[in-house]
């Protein structure tokens, strides 16, 4: 594992380059990598598992902590109105979904980044569910839980909802990915360029009020990303 390529690559989204997040971060793409010949994890190693997995999770870190601000803001603002004695219970940690974590892409490198949210990793395959239990021990990472389920079954309420697995976007699993967004959330999936990301959007138009496709750079990959935030339609709260 290329640990100068992860601490440039940490430095060049302003993460701090050695320390804990460092730390762990080696940790699990070791841990990865020890894992893979026999779970099947992730589709690459080396240099390509640095970048088209870790750093493309943390790319967006940025636009995601703007994200959490504004659902924080809107859910104060929802509790006041609704019930003045509970505002400041309304005040609480961020919540995040990740679904189809598989090796827990984006969800474990976030968890990191920011210990202040409390996340929920949700996949529906049991050998990638003990990978994700055994890191949640060994890095560790209080502020996830682990589920295993199918995103068709996901449960709660989220102020983010983020996902890298899905593609296309479909409609019928689409409404259930809305479903456990909040009511002032957002969901924010992980795509590739943004003409094709903007296509996909018209298949599942009408289950979201507002979007807005981010270009994300991620350090030392030229492929196209960007990030594809919605906010739901109220029809599909829950």
């Amino acid at each position: 594992m290329n640990r100068e390529l992860l601490a440039e690559g940490l430095a060049a989204l302003a993460l701090p380059a050695e320390g804990p997040l460092f730390q762990s971060l080696s940790a699990y793409l070791e841990a990865i990598e020890a894992w893979n010949p026999t779970h099947g994890l992730v589709g690459a190693e080396g240099d390509e598992l640095v970048i088209k997995h870790i750093l493309d999770s943390l790319a967006p870190l940025q636009f995601l902590d703007r994200l959490a601000a504004e659902a924080a803001t809107a859910r104060t603002a929802a509790t006041a109105v609704a019930s003045p004695s509970r505002v400041e219970a309304a005040r609480r940690r961020t919540r995040l979904a990740d679904l189809g974590t598989g090796a827990g892409l984006p969800g474990i490198p976030l968890a990191l980044a920011r210990p202040g949210w409390d996340l929920v990793l949700m996949d529906r395959m049991t050998r990638r569910i003990a990978f994700l239990e055994a890191m949640k021990k060994d890095l560790p990472l209080p502020n996830a839980e682990i589920v295993e389920t199918q995103v068709e079954h996901a449960k709660g309420s989220f102020d983010l909802v983020t996902f890298r697995a899905f593609r296309p976007f479909e409609r019928k699993l689409f409404k259930k990915v809305f479903a456990v967004c909040a009511p002032w959330g957002f969901v924010a999936a992980y795509k590739g360029r943004r003409e094709k990301a903007e296509q996909e959007l018209g298949e599942i138009e009408g289950l979201y009020t507002e979007q807005t496709v981010i270009p994300i750079k991620v350090p030392f990959l030229d492929d196209e990303r960007c990030l594809v935030v919605m906010k739901p339609a109220p029809k599909t709260r829950v």
